[in-house]
């Protein structure tokens, strides 16, 4: 049986210079940086990697790099979803062919399939490609939602290993850990969170880990934060995010990844490239931000 994927996963964001183009050094010293603080493993070219706004050739090259880096320390999930299933399979396919370890594959977004349509799109990919795949629900980004019964169904694929959870409902939770209990005979189904603000109550309630925004900024703290959990010193964990509770949500004051590349930037760990339709973050929550990294001591 597989090792369950515990912890915390970085959903690291894709380093550009300022005019846009891919900056493979700051790549490589941000992987060195989150190995030596123990985050557990690196998710490339999610949401936060900006799979929105590279193309197909730039997102397939970053998966290579941020494999090639990173050397088997850690685990590698690529970022392979799409919202056209033939495309998805393609993604996942070289993903897998590149060395990634796992492959993270979000909800088709856009064209709102219903569930039967959901369970079609991930048993089409699962069936084609033989690499683990984690299923990856975000309502407020793709308008779509993936529910616990069809999850249920999918979970019993032997190449679906586990579920990014992107939502902040407790019930949620407990159908989804629910799950995982009535697969322990077969496999372990991992349940992640999705959700930075909430991710500690999750673990705190049986969730496995994170896969994190924050991470970017707050490497060992997030680990921290997971190990505690996961060795059931709830109280501890519990104090030691509630420092974090205000960055969490200035996290999300504008689209994710524009705060915290921009955060990353003045932390002088990627310059301020960013691309369109994403802008940089605008002037107006400069200082409040600055306060409470000043604050963390992060810069």
């Amino acid at each position: 049986m597989m090792q369950p994927l515990q912890g915390s996963f970085v959903a690291l964001v894709t380093p550009m210079q300022a005019n846009g183009s891919l900056d493979y050094t700051s790549l490589e010293s941000l992987i060195e940086w989150h190995i030596a603080s123990g985050t557990s493993g690196i998710v490339s070219v999610g949401t936060t990697g900006e799979s929105a706004t590279v193309s197909v050739t730039e997102h397939l090259e970053i998966i290579n790099k941020t494999i090639e880096l990173v050397d088997k320390r850690i685990p590698v999930i690529a970022g392979t979803g799409a919202n056209s299933t033939q495309e998805a399979i393609e993604l996942t396919k070289t993903a897998a062919s590149l060395g990634a370890d796992y492959a993270l594959i979000v909800t088709p977004y856009y064209n709102k399939p219903n569930q039967d349509g959901l369970l079609q799109h991930y048993t089409k990919i699962a069936d084609t490609v033989d690499i683990p795949q984690i299923l990856y629900n975000v309502p407020s980004r793709t308008a779509c939602d993936l529910r616990p019964e069809t999850v249920a169904s999918l979970a019993t694929h032997p190449n679906i290993i586990g579920i990014k959870e992107a939502t902040d409902d407790p019930m949620r939770l407990r159908e989804l850990m629910s799950i995982t209990e009535r697969l322990e005979d077969q496999k372990y189904f991992s349940v992640l969170s999705g959700d930075d603000p909430t991710f500690n109550s999750f673990m705190a309630e049986g969730g496995d880990g994170i896969i994190s925004v924050a991470a970017n900024i707050l490497p060992s703290q997030i680990a921290k934060i997971c190990t505690l959990n996961l060795d059931k010193q709830f109280d501890d964990a519990k104090d030691l995010n509630e420092m974090f509770l205000s960055i969490y949500e200035l996290l999300f004051i504008e689209s994710n990844p524009i705060p915290v590349k921009w955060m990353l930037e003045k932390m002088r760990k990627i310059d301020s490239g960013i691309r369109l339709p994403l802008v940089p973050l605008a002037t107006q929550y400069h200082d409040a931000i600055i306060n409470e990294m000043t604050k963390l001591k992060l810069l």
